[in-house]
């Protein structure tokens, strides 16, 4: 089905990159023209959007990578998410701070950044495996020079920066008053190019030494020295410890393809059961009110699992299988009802990340998520290295019950999400998004669009969106809709019980999704107009 969209559907026969910041997007487009694969040119737009998009990830962030190598027709995932530092005692955390970690200084900064890890092992099985010939050094040309010569403060950046009360207002943590505010203060804003001097340094030092100048070279131990002054719990040993991992997908039917995603300690396995909970409805004959309601409902029973279990699977067992098993679900979508919404008690979660995709005329795809969790992660940059250090360890729970419970050398319940739609085992489109609990609903809707409702890559992006429970912006558990739904929807919807608020008609918290599908004569791309990309062919 074809629709008009605000943005032009982008298509390319080479490869195909889709970004939330044009200036990662060329960075894609440009390793394509150097002969690269599409595992290069994401790795290329994911080390540019850690320069030019430093509210929503950074190299003090994580990245998980879905991966799918066509000359050995294999998905693979990758995970690059930092561990705790071995010196936390969740007792310790307790006594200072109560029932929660606090989102923002140093005590939130007590994860490693595994975003490095995850460029280099990306790299390093594109060499080897699918006989890149891009050199590593090419693949962070560009983020390097936007570091040190500037570049124009997009406009999702302006809107993040004068909205984080918590981090410029008067109440701000010491840590990131001295720390934050010399570099991504409101007031840098104001005038052009907006440059990072430490950060290019900092990035130059990997360029030249890969990553071991990041983790267990004289850069890691400033960047852990940093850390520790302004109260992070990590220290050198932390860093020189971190490996990324190779992991396996999650894989689940869904009319007659197969959506694949992340495994544990990310909430992949949510987004597959809200799919499996719609393949059970004729999606394709609903209406707007009575397709958000399903998927809506299906989300809440998604998310009892997901806060019930989801952990490091290292730490404690996940039962993956049990909550995807077709069976259970079958018997829990017996619990939607078609004409009322459920209440719910879930835990919501919130993020910062951005989503980059990319794929080849070879068949190879990607999807990479990079965050910092909350907008600038822990508000604190390490010393005079640039590194602004994510909190996502803020996420772990201080009760010592829950399975993702703070503990030494653990990886924390993740909202990270990269993921793809395979047909007889080779991807058909690869997608991904941010926004914390968004993420697999923007995810459903996405899929949904395309398979059951036959929307073009743009146009399913850029479809009216819905958001159930809360984001990176707001504690509200409301059920939000983007105005461009006809008001009979919102109407309709309350009728059936759900808490409506009508947002904007292109709204951040909706998340900023990328999808490129893969056809027999090319590809197709979409970027997201709620964001600052592009989608850009070779």
């Amino acid at each position: 089905m074809t629709l008009d969209t605000r943005w032009p559907e982008v298509h390319a026969r080479r490869g195909l990159v889709a970004a939330p910041h044009a200036l990662a997007s060329e960075a894609g487009r440009n390793v394509f023209r150097r002969g690269g694969n599409a595992l290069d040119a994401a790795i290329a737009a994911a080390a540019t959007i850690a320069v030019v998009y430093p509210h929503m990830n950074g190299i003090g962030g994580d990245n998980v990578w879905l991966i799918y190598d066509a000359g050995r027709r294999r998905l693979r995932a990758l995970n690059a998410i930092g561990r705790s530092a071995a010196a936390v005692d969740l007792a310790d955390y307790r006594a200072r701070f109560g029932a929660a970690i606090p989102p923002r200084g140093g005590a939130a900064a007590l994860t490693v950044p595994g975003t490095v890890s995850g460029w280099w092992e990306a790299h390093v099985y594109s060499r080897a495996a699918m006989g890149s010939p891009v050199s590593w050094r090419a693949l962070l040309d560009e983020a390097i020079a936007h570091a040190r010569d500037g570049f124009a403060v997009a406009a999702g950046q302006r809107r993040v920066t004068a909205a984080t009360g918590d981090l410029f207002g008067g109440n701000a943590d010491a840590g990131v008053r001295a720390t934050l505010w010399p570099l991504y203060h409101p007031d840098r804003l104001g005038g052009e190019p907006f440059v990072q001097t430490a950060l290019a340094a900092t990035l130059t030092s990997v360029a030249d030494d890969g990553a071991e100048a990041f983790y267990r070279g004289a850069l890691g131990r400033r960047i852990a020295e940093g850390a520790a002054g302004a109260g992070s719990p990590l220290v050198a040993g932390d860093f020189a410890e971190h490996r990324a991992d190779w992991v396996e997908p999650l894989r689940l039917g869904y009319r007659g393809g197969e959506a694949a995603t992340f495994p544990p300690p990310t909430q992949g396995l949510a987004a597959l059961a809200i799919l499996s909970l719609l393949e059970g409805f004729d999606v394709a004959a609903l209406d707007d009110a009575d397709h958000v309601h399903l998927a809506v409902e299906a989300t809440k029973l998604a998310f009892e699992d997901r806060d019930r279990y989801l952990t490091d699977p290292a730490a404690a067992d996940v039962p993956v299988a049990r909550c995807l098993d077709r069976e259970r679900l079958a018997a829990r979508r017996a619990r939607i009802s078609r004409r009322a919404a459920m209440p719910t008690d879930a835990r919501s979660t919130v993020g910062d990340t951005i989503a980059i995709v990319a794929a080849d005329a070879a068949g190879n795809a990607v999807s990479v998520i990079q965050s910092l969790y909350h907008e600038f992660g822990s508000g604190i940059v390490a010393g005079d290295t640039g590194v602004l250090l994510q909190n996502r360890g803020a996420f772990f729970s201080l009760d010592e019950r829950h399975p993702n419970r703070l503990a030494p050398r653990k990886r924390t319940a993740h909202t990270l999400i990269p993921s793809m739609y395979l047909v007889d085992g080779r991807p058909r489109f690869v997608y991904g998004t941010m926004g914390g609990d968004g993420q697999p609903q923007t995810q459903a809707a996405l899929v949904t669009r395309v398979i059951d409702r036959g929307l073009g890559p743009q146009a399913a992006v850029e479809a009216p969106r819905w958001l159930f429970g809360r984001t990176w912006v707001d504690a509200s558990r409301a059920l939000r809709l983007e105005a461009r739904f006809a008001p009979s929807v919102a109407d309709e919807l309350r009728r059936r019980g759900h808490d409506v608020q009508v947002v904007e008609d292109w709204s951040d918290v909706m998340g900023h999704a990328q999808l490129i599908r893969l056809d027999d004569d090319g590809l197709s791309g979409a970027s997201d107009p709620r964001a600052d990309g592009a989608a850009l062919g070779w």
